[in-house]
């Protein structure tokens, strides 16, 4: 439901040296935007709880029907508010009221073309776009770059990730949001070949509070976009594709029909990362885009690939993961790169007619493929062309699939978009799922494409088994995830690892650095309606029962999602609801072990099952009782970290 109701809490009036000034707020008062002019320039700047956020940072577009970022006139305001309740099952929170006040600025550019920036202000979040009218007979247009900008008072510090080169890495797949983050990096922060970092990014106002940066609504009808690098004066900028992205195939920019609009540019600010963790923001400002054509059934997954690697890719190895899938009630087993060329496609019905006997249904790997890389597992060129997808996708409804995961995409051009829109919207037509790794970042796309369930973006579990390096970092990754990356989308990681080493051996290199219980925090921690496990066959005898029996009733959908304690790249604390039950869930990255007295008043005076780490990698499992005051001590270990489980 929306409402549009005049309100009050928005005015306007001229100050020195500005032509007017516009300021809006949120419905609680402390986050507070202003706009101006300053010598024929737009600029926006925010304040929370009184506290400077953003100075004024730039606004602005530049199109090829002219240039709307200097040379401008502000015109004229409006102002209302938006109410909106809307359910949505595959994100943090499952039911959400989103309640902001709305202030759309019409400015004029030199040839007396106009264009309105609209912001929402919700509490705690703020959400803008450009909305591009007909000019006379003028009904398209491209928008060539954007010169939109956040400028960060001196104190900031950063959690960026660099932007991946074009047409790099493995088979010329990059760049696909698969860089590490740096916590607490310089405010001026540079990457060394000048891409950019990606969204999202989170910024430190020192003690002033905290700043989270993204963009969402990004469909087929525009390009995505991601930060510059920054500046000496705290300023970074939106930057669109590198031209080089997709073979150097597709434009950089956007290709409107006029009326147009730009994807929504989010910000997120609290005196404390509680706002950060528990925004629905990428979702509140968008809205389905098509109804789903059957009721979608999100769950757990095994995943033999990601431990057993290429050679589990045959009929009998399958056949291990569809009984370890049944043993342990999942939902799903997806089977990955290669099926077509070991197993193929008559054998592989037999393997969904055996799947389906175990109440186990599956999910296939398939290459988006194309002209922009060179990535050669099968199966390849169907997911590209519409004629060849669609068939491919009538196959698999025949044979009882019921879901893709599509990798190797690399880049953020529109013609990408496009490709991602289409397999999504065809994928639909068929009643199936997808999973998107190799990818990019996830901008509203649970809500906009209901069959939609996730993407990986991120460093995720397969680096594991690839890189010591990444190993080493596990612990400081999962710290950072919660905050930045997992806070504005579902994060398809594919973890909960409980080998001790990470190869089909269990033995001799691969030695994971982290502990049992750690690595059931993660089934937590990490967000993803579909959740492949990185756990073996072997598992179900040498892993310890209490983790077993844990990963056999772990959910994967939330109702609820509350911030409870943390800094990135030190420690995280979450506390989650599916249902009645709530799992509070931490772990640890610092170098010594961590003891701390959390609150956690939804579960006040409770029995529940606490999961905390031993000696080594071993961990254990107890009944105890939160006090009555909703307090609760508990320790990690350094890689460590704790579960406690209420209503198993």
């Amino acid at each position: 439901m929306r409402k549009f109701i005049t309100i009050a809490c928005i005015t306007c009036f001229a100050i020195p040296g500005a032509a007017q000034i516009a300021v809006v707020s949120s419905p609680d008062k402390l986050l507070k935007l202003t706009v101006n002019v300053v010598d024929s320039l737009p600029v926006y700047s925010v304040t929370y709880d009184g506290k400077m956020m953003l100075d004024n940072s730039p606004l602005g577009l530049i199109t090829n029907e002219g240039d709307f970022s200097k040379g401008m006139k502000y015109i004229s305001k409006q102002d209302s508010l938006v109410d909106k309740s809307y359910k949505q099952d595959k994100i943090k929170t499952s039911s959400v009221h989103y309640l902001a006040n709305t202030l759309s600025c019409t400015f004029e550019n030199a040839r007396q073309r106009r264009i309105n920036i609209t912001f929402q202000l919700s509490n705690n979040n703020i959400a803008f776009r450009y909305e591009l009218p007909v000019w006379r007979d003028r009904m398209s247009c491209v928008v060539e770059k954007e010169v939109t900008g956040f400028k960060f008072p001196a104190q900031t510090t950063t959690f960026l990730s660099n932007m991946m080169a074009p047409m790099t890495g493995f088979a010329r797949t990059a760049p696909s949001y698969e860089s590490g983050y740096e916590a607490d990096g310089s405010l001026a922060r540079t990457t060394r070949q000048g891409e950019g970092f990606v969204f999202p990014g989170l910024f430190h106002v020192g003690n002033d509070g905290w700043v989270l940066v993204s963009e969402t609504g990004v469909s087929s009808l525009y390009c995505a976009s991601h930060l510059s690098d920054g500046n000496a004066n705290g300023l970074y900028t939106v930057e669109y594709p590198n031209p080089k992205q997709n073979n150097g195939f597709g434009s950089t920019g956007a290709a409107l029909s006029l009326p147009g609009v730009t994807p929504w540019r989010t910000i997120t600010i609290g005196n404390t990362l509680k706002p950060i963790v528990e925004t629905t923001i990428p979702y509140d400002v968008v809205d389905p885009l098509y109804a789903p054509s059957i009721p979608y059934k999100f769950g757990r997954s095994t995943w033999s690939w990601i431990v057993w690697q290429d050679n589990s890719m045959n009929y009998g190895d399958q056949v291990k993961y569809i009984d370890l899938a049944a043993a342990m009630g999942y939902e799903y087993i997806l089977i990955d790169a290669l099926w077509d060329k070991n197993i193929g496609k008559e054998r592989m019905k037999e393997l969904i007619n055996y799947a389906r006997s175990k109440k186990v249904d599956v999910l296939l790997w398939y290459n988006s493929n194309g002209s922009f890389n060179d990535a050669p597992q099968g199966p390849r060129d169907k997911m590209y062309r519409a004629i060849e997808r669609k068939k491919e996708m009538a196959w698999l409804r025949q044979a009882g699939v019921k879901g893709l995961k599509v990798d190797f995409f690399g880049g953020d051009k529109q013609e990408t978009m496009r490709l991602y829109e289409d397999i999504l919207s065809d994928a639909n037509d068929y009643g199936l799922m997808i999973i998107f790794h190799g990818a990019t970042l996830p901008r509203g796309w649970e809500r906009m494409y209901p069959n939609f369930v996730g993407s990986e973006a991120v460093v995720a579990s397969e680096m594991l088994i690839f890189s010591q390096g990444v190993r080493e970092s596990e612990a400081f990754n999962a710290t950072l995830h919660p905050f930045i990356r997992n806070a504005v989308a579902s994060m398809e990681f594919g973890g909960v690892l409980l080998n001790k080493y990470l190869v089909k051996s269990n033995e001799g290199r691969n030695k994971r650095l982290t502990t049992d219980v750690f690595q059931l925090a993660t089934a937590i921690l990490y967000q993803n309606s579909v959740q492949a496990f990185g756990i073996t066959p072997n598992n179900l005898s040498d892993a310890p029962r209490f983790a077993i029996d844990f990963m056999k009733k772990v959910p994967t959908t939330w109702d609820e999602t509350r911030f409870v304690e943390g800094y990135p790249g030190k420690y995280s604390i979450l506390a989650r609801r599916h249902g009645k039950a709530w799992y509070v869930a931490g772990v640890n990255a610092q170098k010594e072990p961590f003891k701390i007295k959390i609150k956690v008043p939804m579960i006040a005076g409770k029995k529940v099952q606490y999961y905390s780490d031993g000696e080594g990698a071993a961990g254990n499992m107890k009944e105890v009782e939160v006090s009555r005051n909703g307090e609760i001590e508990v320790e990690m270990q350094s890689g460590g970290g704790f579960v406690i489980a209420s209503q198993l």
